[in-house]
């Protein structure tokens, strides 16, 4: 019995801690949504994370791109010369890129490179008592610190996926063209005729966004929350990843579902 009580204990104990950590993060979210004004009226700082989140992720996303694209364009040949249509090697490459390996890999990939990166930033401000001596000081460090970080994260996504998806593009050419054999012609014809702005590209530049507000939401509330210790920085950087993958991916099913259900 005694055993049985512990165990409802434990059990109603961690679910009122995630709870908790539940509503904590919507607060969280909702002040950050709220700053947005706040943050437009210092171009500075957002400027800043801007440059050090996207410049500094372009060069991993324009490589990854690239191959991503050669991949495609040979899997596609591959499959499609069954069927006589290697003409349309194109336009597959085109819809897989902006449609859902784009959103995808540029938000995995920026989760591993900026995501990181904000959240040992933030834990390591936390740990050196930075955040503290601006409460102090009477500097909010809502506005100071996290506002900026996130929104620049929620602006450079959709860019760097579309930089993602131009790049590929241009790797797909790439192989199927000189390489393959394929007609020019055909392929930027079948690609041109497919794709459709709104549905294919304008889809994928929203996945991006949502993608990027997760991601970036994800790593700066675990900076926020981290122990102030050097194990305690390790450890939220590892939950960053983790978090943010997993959203990832069960974000770009539910978007799936609603963009493109017939």
């Amino acid at each position: 019995m005694k055993n049985g009580l512990n165990w409802l204990a434990q059990l109603g104990f961690a679910t009122r801690s995630s709870l908790a950590g539940l509503g904590y993060g919507a607060r969280l979210l909702l002040r950050l949504l709220a700053l947005l004004p706040r943050t437009l009226k210092r171009p500075a700082l957002l400027r800043d994370q801007i440059h050090f989140l996207g410049n500094y992720s372009l060069a991993i996303i324009a490589v990854s791109g690239l191959f991503v694209g050669f991949v495609l364009a040979l899997q596609g040949y591959y499959i499609l010369s069954r069927f006589g249509a290697t003409e349309a090697v194109g336009l597959m490459v085109a819809l897989s890129l902006l449609r859902e390996l784009g959103p995808v890999v540029t938000a995995l990939l920026f989760a591993g490179r900026a995501g990181t990166s904000l959240t040992a930033e933030i834990g390591m401000m936390k740990s050196d008592e930075v955040l503290d001596y601006m409460e102090m000081t009477a500097v909010d460090p809502m506005a100071r610190v996290l506002a900026p970080r996130f929104w620049a994260g929620v602006f450079v996504m959709p860019l760097l996926a579309a930089i993602f998806g131009a790049v590929g593009i241009l790797g797909g050419w790439l192989v199927a063209v000189p390489m393959i054999g394929i007609d020019p012609g055909a392929f930027w014809s079948q690609m041109q005729g497919g794709v459709d702005i709104v549905s294919d590209v304008g889809n994928g530049l929203i996945k991006a966004l949502i993608f990027g507000l997760a991601v970036t939401f994800i790593a700066v509330l675990q900076g926020f929350v981290a122990q102030a210790t050097p194990e305690g920085v390790s450890r939220a950087t590892t939950r960053t990843v983790v978090m943010a993958s997993l959203t990832v991916l069960a974000l770009d099913f539910l978007l799936t579902a609603l963009m493109f259900s017939i």
